[in-house]
């Protein structure tokens, strides 16, 4: 019973993960599109399924002001300034789970 309690512990824990993902995408889906799908703007890369690392080391370099990819980096840095960094790791785990 304990192990049953706890795999539903787990499961909910990475569903919330996964929710707040999804709601600080929000935010993101104006330019990248509902599934990551669109090259903001026209110029940036499709981001849905990027890989974790990249999009965690892009989004704290945007949040730096050290990162001008596309000549971004000033729009990005506005746009995730106020994330954590646990926020972008969630924002990074969402975005390469869509395809």
């Amino acid at each position: 019973m304990k192990k049953v309690t706890l795999a539903l512990m787990l499961a909910g824990a990475a569903s919330l993960v996964m929710a707040d993902g999804a709601a600080l995408f929000k935010k993101c889906a104006g330019c990248h599109g509902a599934h990551g799908e669109k090259k903001a703007l026209g110029k940036s890369a499709v981001i849905a399924g990027m890989d974790v690392a990249t999009l965690e080391a892009d989004l704290k370099g945007y949040k730096a002001g050290t990162l001008n990819k596309h000549g971004m980096g000033m729009l990005m840095k506005g746009q995730v300034a106020s994330l954590s960094d646990a926020q972008i790791k969630e924002l990074a785990e969402y975005i390469h789970g869509l395809k």
